[in-house]
């Protein structure tokens, strides 16, 4: 049997009670190389054989999940973050599907969560931004024209944008291109709940400045939108007295 689980955002503590016993009942780990905190793998039983999918490749890794699944032996693919993002976790099942091996996967709390705790954020905040989308910009590897970055910032809601923290010019090219205010509120969280995490606010039209100087060229996380400095928005209806919910009355004045 396979695992894919979601390691989370760095904090040891941000793994799911579930993944945590995985790791501690697996007989293999291959795990997402230096993405993920390596305290998590000492959390594993005695005997268990680690593999780092850093200098793997898919043929490599699915060649040992097999050998494992003929011996009997239970697999965890440890992936940074929520594995069903970037995680590339699809082609990995596909292969096994083909070869009869069963798996499951285990989520995690992906980077983008991490850092809105870490900021004390609301993406959804009323009468700002009802959507958060999660992007990447197009870089070595395309995204479809559809989804472009300067494309998805029309929309004007809060944005989480992975993959692109060394391409942060042309992040904020896009993202101005696509007519989002230069004072957009903006921040760019590195290595999100790590012992060793830095976050940088700035404007939005400082963010590529603000990334030279600090010298944020991966590994980082870049958050975007009025969410972001929650200055003004709406209450909740959740908590409205003069609102009906199906657990509370109108209160009438």
């Amino acid at each position: 049997m396979v695992h894919f689980v979601g390691a989370g955002t760095g904090a040891t503590d941000l793994i799911t009670v579930r993944g945590q016993r995985l790791i501690n009942k697996a007989d293999v780990i291959i795990y997402a190389g230096s993405l993920i905190n390596k305290e998590l793998l000492f959390e594993a039983k005695d005997g268990c054989m680690m593999h780092d999918s850093a200098c793997m490749t898919l043929e490599e890794v699915i060649e040992v999940m097999t050998q494992a699944d003929k011996e009997g032996k239970d697999v965890v693919r440890l992936h940074t973050g929520e594995p069903s993002i970037y995680g590339a976790v699809r082609e990995q099942m596909d292969e096994l599907e083909k070869l009869g091996i069963e798996y499951d996967s285990c989520p995690g709390v992906s980077a983008c969560f991490g850092a809105a705790a870490d900021l004390n954020i609301e993406y959804t905040l009323p009468g700002v931004s009802q959507t958060l989308i999660i992007t990447r910009v197009e870089g070595r590897t395309p995204v479809p024209e559809s989804e472009n970055l300067k494309s998805l910032a029309a929309h004007n809601c809060s944005m989480a944008i992975y993959l692109s923290s060394g391409m942060l010019e042309k992040v904020q090219e896009c993202l101005l291109e696509g007519g989002l205010k230069p004072e957009t509120p903006t921040a760019i969280v590195y290595k999100a709940t790590w012992p060793d995490e830095k976050i940088f606010k700035c404007e939005l039209k400082d963010l590529y400045k603000t990334g030279k100087e600090n010298g944020i060229d991966r590994l980082a996380i870049v958050l975007v939108g009025d969410a972001i400095r929650h200055a003004s928005y709406d209450l909740s209806k959740l908590y409205d007295p003069s609102f009906t919910t199906g657990y509370r009355d109108a209160k009438q004045d």
